[in-house]
């Protein structure tokens, strides 16, 4: 693949001519694109997005000729946006395929392709390409299973973390509660503070996804009472509303997403049931359309999903409507 000189190169211009000095401010946001498109976003969506672009960079790397343009992500988007659109576009289709191959799942493929247009988008937006990356996702099925463990297994996995009744069960029975009561994202509860609890008002202050700003969750009784017998036992100090615990009990900095799937994953175990932490999220905001009688706008405010739709697909899993329509039509 031939490649263009890159603005700013030393073998592209003189940089001590001052007419080439809006090519290199151009060049100055081109070395920081990722920063820039990074910029006003979440941690947990940049340790996301960095991931992905991570993914690209390792396999920019493997193709023939473009390694030494692949040291890092940043370089790897550069390369992307120096080729002709049609190059563009084919190394992403290659990507694509190469993803596919790998098995990943189409949520993973389609992901990291949106992750690719998106900055490419933002490079157009800047001027700095005119035009945009065209390779389309995977056919996907979401949301397969929207149903969870459901509400007996969670009862299940509650009580077998109350079963310990030192520093660890209380804060995994906390944690499967916020999961679970409140239908909150691994992300969202590892990223609690103690400050983003409101013992007045029984409310946590959660960061959404996608979300720059926090907004308050009130908490049913049940849950206050765990997460407060969780605090009593960490104490009043500043930082993480959840920490890891050493042997002794003693915090060791914050419980990290990762950490949560796991606490889950035992828990489930533990009762005969493999779940996940979104699983949890899933059986809650079945029960809530349950108990809703299929109010999907009550729903979406439960739940904070921005798009109604996602919610209509919960609705239909939850009810089996293909399964209704299957029975109706089927013959003895």
């Amino acid at each position: 693949m031939s490649l263009p000189v890159l603005p700013g190169d030393p073998a592209g211009q003189d940089v001590s001519d001052a007419r080439h000095a809006p090519a290199l401010r151009l060049d100055r946001i081109q070395e920081h694109l990722l920063d820039a498109f990074y910029a006003g976003r979440s941690a947990n969506t940049v340790r996301a997005y960095r991931r992905d672009h991570e993914d690209f960079r390792t396999f920019v790397a493997r193709q023939d000729g473009l390694a030494a343009f692949a040291a890092t992500a940043e370089q790897a988007v550069r390369m992307l946006l120096a080729v002709e659109h049609g190059q563009a576009n084919a190394l992403a289709l290659g990507y694509r395929t190469d993803m596919v191959r790998r098995q990943l799942q189409p949520a993973t493929v389609n992901r990291r392709l949106a992750a690719l247009r998106s900055v490419v988008k933002l490079g157009n937006t800047l001027g700095l390409v005119s035009w945009t990356l065209d390779a389309e996702n995977v056919d996907s099925v979401t949301y397969r299973d929207t149903r969870g463990p459901g509400r007996d297994g969670v009862r299940a996995m509650v009580a077998q973390a109350r079963e310990r009744t030192d520093a660890k069960g209380l804060r995994d029975t906390a944690i499967v509660r916020l999961l679970h009561d409140v239908a909150l994202r691994r992300g969202e509860v590892v990223s609690l503070d103690l400050e983003h609890y409101e013992s007045r008002r029984g409310a946590v202050a959660v960061l959404g996804k996608g979300r720059t700003q926090r907004e308050q969750v009130t908490l049913p009784a049940a849950t206050r009472t765990a997460l407060e017998a969780w605090i009593a036992v960490r104490g009043k100090a500043p930082g993480p509303l959840f920490h890891r615990l050493d042997a002794a009990g003693r915090g060791t900095g914050r419980l990290t997403g990762a950490a949560v799937y796991q606490i889950v994953r035992e828990l489930g175990a533990g009762v005969g049931i493999a779940t996940r932490p979104h699983g949890l999220r899933h059986s809650a905001i079945t029960a809530a359309l349950d108990a809703s009688n299929g109010n999907i706008r009550a729903v979406q405010r439960f739940s904070r999903h921005r798009n109604v739709q996602t919610l209509q697909i919960y609705d239909d899993n939850r009810a089996d409507l293909a399964g209704q329509m299957a029975a109706l039509i089927a013959e003895d």
